[in-house]
């Protein structure tokens, strides 16, 4: 008798680990005694399940399902768009894609289905679920694998519930964040779409705030390629930008700068010289710490030890126009300027695009995230509230925190493409790159040893 190959796994949960590295496992059970006889033993579910996957290989599928976004207010980007998937099953043929219908996806349903691709409102058959944002605790469907952005490796208090939940219902979860190559860097990220659209709100704040030009709102253009149509019809006034980060963020945003033919000059010409158009200074991190003992400073050195360091960023505030944040920020980093720095007469700053957006933290003036319909608030320095933008003692400040469903589409066609490339093929070569393995933060129940740090903070006690 061959049985179906859930059932199998059914048996296998507690005795083997599967060739499946998505399917929840955990250690195996040893038969050594008479007494033992009856349980399910190693050394049968090696035979059942080689038996099975030796005369019905070519039966195996691994479904996945691109899932609805519930997270309010709804986020209109997706992991797989409708030709990421009909090119997924081109290059795995032993891949099937379920697509759960929704009215607020920026690929509507029609687009997967004219493709082939089946749209249903239940997807519970799939193994894999695919999601941007956080899933609800009530959506969440038990003992299936789950990818999002679940918002608590950092011990986010607001998402303590999801992840219990998580646990509790025997989930297997990857984080788009824990998807890491062996060298811990980032496979993937909307970031490059949150510095594009990031400078160009930056771009657009300032037309707002001295009143020189008008944009539209990034999210109420089709596609980058209207974005750039837009950018064009603008004539900036010299002004001095200071962008901050090397990353997938600030390469978008510089991208920006390049397009509208800004030109970028040196560290020294932008402290010492004046300009009669516009130029900008892209920042990297020892661009803009020291160490307090003065001695010799590297980027390992300062990621291992953020507070051995001190900010001299007030040198480019000082002759800055306009700041753009594409920084990350960690835990015991230096602030790049406090309220109390803010309320210096040297301080020269207009607009700020926090990028970024780490809230009461290492930019000042960012106080609150804005949002996509409502876009600039003013921060007063002296008085350290928040006033109109066009006033004249406020900086206008731009803190969009989901900058990337300004242009859905094309964030996430960039997305998908990356999925496809480099964690996608893991489930079909027993994971051999480690990707899954790295970036798995539950199975069985239980923390993986990796994030098991959490512990404390899904008990409450953090």
């Amino acid at each position: 008798m061959i049985w179906p190959f859930t059932c199998i796994n059914i048996i296998t949960r507690r005795a083997y680990n599967s060739i499946d590295p998505a399917v929840n496992t955990s250690r195996p059970l040893y038969c050594n005694s008479s007494e033992e006889k009856g349980k399910v033993t190693k050394k049968l579910v090696y035979t059942l399940k080689s038996y099975y996957i030796r005369k019905n290989a070519y039966n195996f599928f691994m479904k996945f399902a691109v899932i609805k976004e519930r997270k309010s207010p709804p986020d209109r980007r997706v992991v797989l768009t409708p030709k990421s998937c009909q090119n997924l099953l081109k290059q795995h043929s032993k891949a099937q894609i379920l697509v759960e219908s929704s009215d607020i996806r920026a690929f509507s349903n029609d687009e997967y289905s004219e493709l082939g691709l089946e749209v249903s409102n239940d997807v519970s058959a799939a193994d894999v679920m695919i999601g941007v944002k956080e899933v609800p605790t009530e959506a969440l469907i038990p003992n299936k694998s789950y990818f999002f952005f679940s918002h608590t490796i950092k011990m986010q208090p607001y998402n303590r519930k999801l992840l219990q939940a998580v646990l509790d219902k025997n989930i297997t979860l990857y984080d788009h964040e824990t998807l890491v190559d062996k060298n811990h860097n980032r496979l993937i990220g909307f970031g490059y779409y949150a510095g594009v659209v990031g400078a160009y709100n930056g771009i657009r704040t300032i037309g707002k705030k001295m009143s020189c030009f008008e944009l539209p709102k990034a999210t109420n253009l089709k596609n980058r390629k209207e974005l750039d149509a837009a950018l064009n019809s603008v004539d900036l006034p010299s002004l001095k930008i200071i962008l901050t980060g090397t990353g997938r963020v600030g390469q978008g945003a510089k991208e920006i700068l390049d397009f509208m033919k800004i030109r970028q000059v040196s560290i020294d010409e932008f402290l010492t010289q004046s300009f009669k158009e516009a130029v900008y200074v892209q920042l990297d991190v020892l661009d803009y710490v020291v160490r307090k003992d003065g001695r010799h400073a590297t980027k390992a050195d300062f990621f291992a030890q953020p507070t051995e360091y001190k900010s001299t960023f007030l040198r480019f505030t000082e002759v800055g126009d306009v700041f753009i944040a594409g920084h990350f920020y960690g835990k015991g980093s230096p602030y790049f300027f406090t309220r109390e720095e803010a309320k210096s007469s040297d301080f020269n700053l207009k607009v700020v695009a926090d990028i970024s957006c780490d809230i009461d933290g290492p930019v000042a003036c960012t106080i609150r995230p804005s949002t996509i319909e409502h876009p600039i608030y003013g921060y007063n320095a002296g008085s350290e509230s928040e006033v109109d933008f066009k006033k004249s003692e406020a900086i206008a400040v731009m803190a969009v925190d989901n900058l990337p469903c300004e242009l859905p589409r094309d964030a996430s066609e960039g997305f998908a493409k990356t999925f496809i490339e480099k964690i996608i093929p893991a489930f079909f070569n027993d994971d051999k790159d480690g990707v899954l393995s790295r970036a798995k933060m539950t199975e069985n129940g239980v923390l993986t040893s990796a994030f098991s740090y959490l512990q404390d903070y899904v008990d409450g006690l953090e």
